[in-house]
């Protein structure tokens, strides 16, 4: 992944965070920089950085490096996998942590010398393969705060010091003695040894961390998978010839073949051949569009059919697929509202804990206990608190569900959009472009006794082929015309296949038959628009010409009312039209005959209402009110005007899509309340259990990796989302 470019605004790749903490701790040292908004994102383990004229991009890194982690601007290519490394400790801790656990669960199998075979194999462990947590709590003391890793390596460090004291000045290394196993702690014995614990716990942890990392890199897959949707080379046709280069040097202009089951390299325009385009992989609609010469065509996108000539557009960062890929990569590095409670817990959480475990200790004492059992029961309450499934239960969500919603054409613009679905009870639809088609198009025939339908529209089309007219592109069908006249306001004329044909309004003929001039008056009363045809002094018939309704916005307004919405027509045509097509979806709210201005108004009074507006629209009359409503939702076919005032970007032209969109996003924001639940409701269960001694380190530290694995994994199941 490139870094932004774009000047006081960067993205630094962060490394050395092993927890939440570190995230926020970054993200504090950042912004006590003047002038400077930083955005860490534990999840994507980057920095979204803005940042004045007098701050230099070193100067953000030294300051990250000063805080003790690393940073870089991400260079293309950068793939490795962060789950390796932990994967070797994991191998190392499990092989060497199996035979302690065994033998100290297993009285039986404790053989002379037992307890100092543990300490050799309970040493590697505690040293290198637990060296990440350790490393990480010197690096946060000396620069005087603590993180989750803190409690892991005071706790394990504890549990590894005591014993070895137990069994060199203690009574433990005594050959032949024999330790019972206990799920709880043991109050009596002075002389017990915990090295189980400390492997076991060590074993847990890089366990949870490496398949916390396997999942998060699972969950970023969207993304990845979205940035190498585009073709690697591509053919260019220069003087005549035909010329392979990468497609990276494509430049503004340049004309290129596709050929049948190849990439479109980049956006551009047809100019030969004819086609069906896969939009599949950006839009997630499974039916091929035709295109022909004229017609704009995206890149990555996939030729279905025959051989292309196209002139390229946009290239570089400016293709649709590049404006994508950035839209749900500020998304992920975002923070939701519910995630910042959740950074401020974290925050303090740590702190708490170690005054918890000091507590437990010396109430242990107090109580009576052992030494050992006050030690025990302190590093069971460091272990369990541990809330990394905390720092987890926003990122991970806000990654799966930011990145499906882009494999389904959904863009959600930033983690803020969630909280805002959830509120929204009434949704605002514009007319044309969104819930109909924006083309005109022919909705209806009646003929005179005795005409042919097909010679009636194939002299009409032919005739209005050579007019420029929107009504007449919705009529025009190829054919040979000679004397073409343009009755400006009226209609046409014209000779086709030695007829003299006319085509317009009814003022262009003497008188209409009674049965066309009804046609007429009740396609008008539908607000449509009459065509009259006819020849050699003749009428023929009376084709009605509309503006069509999309064939899936009446499910698309069901589906709205079954997500609890109450939707609203919003136009600026007359209100018979408006009120037919809210009859053919199903809407009973209309508001017609609205100025572009007006729209904003209309939804500023739903707002004065009480409601919580969402607004569907895909001009640039439409930017306003996108922004001014409490969700906007633009349609991707429509203006990059009204693209950049929203808040949702649907890819696909089908208003379906914003049923998805608003179902994703209340999942998403589902799923990570979900996962703050369980998370909180962990620690709040299992810290009574630790103080009161009735959890073994190692039970706890089994509990608290499984724990973070739990909330990832939930997030995952965004990933079925259909």
């Amino acid at each position: 992944m490139t870094a932004t470019t774009e000047q006081g605004r960067l993205e630094l790749a962060i490394g050395g965070m092993t927890c939440a903490s570190c995230a926020m701790r970054v993200e504090k040292k950042l912004n006590k920089l003047d002038g400077v908004s930083a955005t860490v994102n534990y999840a994507t383990e980057k920095a979204n950085v803005t940042f004045p004229a007098g701050v230099t991009p070193q100067t953000l890194i030294e300051t990250v490096e000063a805080a003790g982690y690393t940073a870089a601007l991400p260079q293309p290519g950068q793939g490795d996998d962060p789950s390796r490394p932990l994967r070797d400790r994991l191998i190392v801790s499990a092989v060497l942590a199996v035979p302690v656990i065994v033998l100290a669960m297993v009285p039986g199998w404790q053989f002379d010398y037992w307890q100092w075979v543990s300490l050799a194999l309970a040493t590697p462990v505690i040293t290198w393969a637990a060296w990440p947590f350790h490393k990480a709590t010197w690096t946060n003391l000396s620069h005087g705060t603590v993180t989750m890793d803190t409690l892991i390596s005071v706790g394990t460090l504890a549990a590894f010091v005591w014993s070895l004291y137990a069994l060199v000045f203690g009574d433990a290394g005594v050959i032949g003695t024999r330790h019972p196993f206990e799920l709880t702690i043991e109050r009596s014995t002075g002389d017990a040894i915990y090295f189980e614990v400390t492997v076991g716990v060590i074993a847990f942890l890089v366990a949870g961390r490496y398949f916390e990392a396997r999942s998060k890199r699972r969950a970023g897959a969207a993304l990845r998978a979205l940035l190498e949707l585009s073709a690697k080379d591509v053919t260019v046709l220069r003087d005549g010839a035909e010329v392979r280069i990468p497609a990276g040097e494509l430049a503004t202009g340049d004309r290129f073949l596709v050929r049948p089951g190849e990439k479109i390299a980049t956006d551009g325009v047809v100019e030969e051949g004819a086609s069906a385009v896969d939009v599949s992989m950006l839009t997630g609609e499974s039916v091929p569009v035709e295109v022909g010469p004229g017609d704009q065509v995206v890149g990555a996108t996939v030729n279905a059919g025959g051989r292309l000539v196209v002139r390229a557009t946009r290239v570089g960062a400016d293709t649709q697929l590049a404006q994508m890929a950035k839209l749900v990569e500020d998304a992920q590095a975002g923070k939701a509202q519910v995630q910042r409670l959740a950074d401020r817990v974290a925050g303090l959480f740590v702190p708490l804990v170690l005054m918890l475990s000091l507590t437990t200790l010396v109430g242990w004492l107090i109580a009576g206990g052992t030494p050992s059992a006050a030690i025990t029961a302190a590093v069971a309450v460091l272990i369990i608190a541990c809330p990394c499934a905390l720092g987890l239960a926003t990122p991970t969500a806000l990654l799966v569900g930011t990145g499906r919603g882009a494999q389904l054409g959904i863009l959600i613009k930033g983690p803020e959009v969630l909280e805002s679905t959830r509120r929204i009870d009434t949704i605002v639809l514009d007319k044309t472009g969104t819930v109909t088609t924006g083309r005109m198009a022919l909705a209806g025939v009646t003929l005179a006794p005795g005409e042919d339908r097909a010679e009636v529209l194939l002299l009409a089309g032919a005739l209005e082929n050579a007019s420029e007219h929107p009504i007449a592109k919705a009529l025009a069908v190829p054919g040979e015309v000679t004397q073409f006249t343009n009755l400006e306001g009226f209609g046409v004329r014209g000779r086709v296949d030695g007829h003299a044909v006319t085509v317009g309004k009814a003022e262009l003929f003497d008188e209409l038959p009674r049965e066309l001039a009804e046609a007429k008056a009740a396609a008008e009363k539908l607000g449509r628009t009459a065509v009259v045809v006819g020849w050699d002094g003749r009428v023929r018939a009376v084709l009605e010409v509309a503006d069509t309704v999309k064939p899936t916005s009446a499910e698309a307004v069901r589906r709205f009312v079954a997500l609890g919405l109450k939707p609203v027509l919003l136009t600026g045509d007359n209100e018979t039209v408006a009120r037919q097509v809210a009859r053919e979806v199903g809407i009973d709210d209309v508001v017609a005959e609205v100025l572009p201005a007006g729209k904003v108004d209309v939804v500023k009074r739903l707002q004065d209402e009480g409601r919580r507006v969402a607004m569907v629209g895909d001009g640039v009359n439409d930017a306003a009110a996108l922004a001014q409503a409490d969700l906007g939702l633009a349609m991707g076919t429509g203006t990059d005007v009204a693209i950049e005032a929203s808040d949702l970007t649907l890819v696909r032209g089908d208003l379906r899509a914003a049923a998805d969109a608003i179902r994703l996003s209340r999942r998403t924001l589902g799923t990570i309340k979900g996962n703050l639940f369980w998370a909180f409701a962990y620690n709040i269960a299992a810290l009574p259990l630790a103080e009161a001694g009735l959890l073994n380190p190692m039970i706890a530290g089994a509990a608290m990796a499984f724990s973070s694995v739990f909330v990832v994994s939930n997030s995952l199941r965004l990933r079925r989302f259909r």
